[in-house]
């Protein structure tokens, strides 16, 4: 599937890059290549392969989740570049 000069400055734009005419012209040859090996994939036929998330079998390794003491207010305080009193104090976000 090749692509044309248009689409790739319509994906350009979708995305909020700037490209140059030899850019536009670069990408485009190496999307339709991407495109073209994707068509090639689609001709595979996967009528009995079922849905597969993962390809190997995957453990959780986790550690027991027990309870522990957690830091003091000060102890969380120690690094923060701005506090006021027992809060750590941030720019405002919104107005």
């Amino acid at each position: 599937m090749a692509l044309t000069t248009d689409e790739v400055r319509h994906i350009a734009n979708l995305a909020r890059v700037a490209l140059s005419d030899a850019e536009v012209e670069r990408f485009r040859e190496q999307l339709s290549s991407i495109l073209e090996h994707f068509e090639t994939l689609t001709q595979i036929d996967t009528t009995d392969v079922p849905p597969t998330a993962q390809t190997l079998e995957l453990v959780n390794v986790e550690r027991p989740d027990e309870p522990r003491p957690s830091a003091t207010t000060d102890e969380v305080l120690l690094n923060a570049p701005r506090r006021d009193g027992p809060y750590l104090r941030v720019r405002a976000v919104l107005d």
